[in-house]
């Protein structure tokens, strides 16, 4: 049996085309947020500094319309019923149903203020930027609250119909934070802890989906070692871990980001800025030149201040003149026109700018772009929104903080995003 770091270096080889797609994907929008960090190491190096702010722009508007999409902050983004098959077992009486819709409003009331006393919601934001610019994201409901995986930290084995069967993260911790007796690293080890600090130790989280008990189990290991007291399990429903896809293609194991699809529009506009930045900064560089057989003195013009008086003849001193004019106005109208299309793809409200703007032009483009989420919530709903719900149900009910409900007749539904 492998162990869980050889598990993880035989998949990060599948991941390596992914990971290197949402590092291009991220230098051109926000560079801080994946880097090409497989040793786990942070990296200090400065980041390159894209050309333009749109990209940046494009990402922290999307991610903050589908956070208020799939968490509104007034109300509750699932409702539960009683099955309408299970109806007529529990009650005919409207006044026992609406007894019953009063209690599930209790519940939802309780769950959601157990979801804003806690920092789900920032962990929320950062991965929904990772899921736009990366087209991944894991995260994981510890005891602690949500914690966010970038794609450079785990690795994930799908399979054909997309489910998931196996996850390995790795992650740097400090020796005194495992109360194990870890072995003192020799010089000629085999484990790889390239680029590691003497106090800090690999550690790698194995989850499995095990087939003949149908649960979740997880453990974690360094130094090749199954740490103790580490093993866990879940229910299939309700496990912690979630592995989350932005765009899905058949047959892979990752997903593909909003960010990749326009990538060209991307690389495009990044060049054309630099290209007007770069050019209106010589354009903008004022040298004089005086004819050599000129009786004005260069040191003359040089020394002469503002409103000075000076002799010589007009046509003996001239200015350097970039001529590019016309030039720059086509790369600017095309920079232009692809900043348009990415603030329409990525939702960004774009009024018209003219004298008459009406309210309702301003309301019908509003409500053209909200309607381009119902295709980008679907598979949030699928992968995130579900497993988060009866997680969140589980570990509520095992703490007597709500009162169990019987799966076969209460059915949670969600309806973030659809109302």
């Amino acid at each position: 049996m492998k162990t869980a770091r050889e598990r993880y270096n035989h998949l990060s080889n599948d991941r390596r085309q992914f990971l290197d797609k949402a590092i291009d994907c991220s230098k051109l929008t926000l560079p801080y947020l994946i880097q090409d960090d497989t040793s786990s190491k942070p990296n200090h190096e400065s980041l390159t500094v894209p050309w333009q702010s749109v990209g940046a722009k494009c990402v922290v508007t999307l991610s903050a319309k589908l956070m208020l999409a799939i968490l509104p902050p007034q109300t509750s983004f699932f409702k539960l019923q009683v099955r309408e098959d299970k109806l007529g077992q529990v009650s005919d009486d409207p006044k026992i149903k609406g007894e019953l819709d009063l209690s599930f409003s209790k519940i939802e009331k309780m769950i959601m203020d157990y979801i804003a006393a806690s920092n789900d919601r920032v962990t929320i934001h950062q991965a929904l930027k990772h899921l736009i610019v990366g087209g991944n994201s894991l995260l994981f409901m510890g005891k602690d609250g949500l914690k966010s995986y970038p794609l450079s930290r785990y690795v994930v084995n799908r399979d054909g119909n997309g489910n998931v069967l196996e996850i390995v993260t790795k992650e740097l911790i400090n020796r005194k934070v495992l109360d194990f007796d870890l072995p003192e690293r020799e010089p000629n080890t085999v484990v790889d802890e390239t680029g590691s600090e003497k106090d800090d130790v690999e550690v790698y989280t194995c989850v499995k989906l095990d087939k003949s008990s149908g649960r979740w189990v997880w453990y974690q290991e360094a130094f090749d070692q199954i740490i103790p007291d580490t093993r866990s399990t879940a229910p299939k429903n309700a496990s912690p871990w979630l592995p989350l896809r932005f765009n899905t293609v058949d047959g892979e194991d990752y997903g593909r980001g909003r960010v990749e699809e326009f990538l060209g529009d991307l690389k495009s506009l990044d060049g054309l800025s630099q290209a007007l930045i770069e050019g209106a900064a010589a354009a903008s560089k004022v040298i004089f030149l005086v004819s050599p057989s000129s009786t004005t003195k260069p040191a003359t013009i040089a020394k002469a201040g503002n409103g000075a008086i000076v002799q010589g003849r007009p046509e003996d001193v001239a200015v350097i003149q970039v001529g590019k004019t016309a030039d720059f106005a086509t790369a600017a109208q095309m920079a232009q026109g692809i900043e348009k299309r990415m603030l329409e793809a990525f939702l960004v409200m774009n009024v018209r700018n003219a004298e008459r703007v009406t309210a309702e032009e301003v309301r019908l483009t509003q409500l053209e772009l909200e309607q381009q989420l119902g295709g980008i919530f679907s598979l949030l709903t699928v992968e995130f929104l579900i497993p988060y719900l009866n997680r969140t149900l589980l570990v509520l009910q095992r703490s007597n903080q709500i009162p169990k409900l019987p799966k076969d007749i209460v059915r949670p539904t969600i309806v973030a995003g659809v109302n």
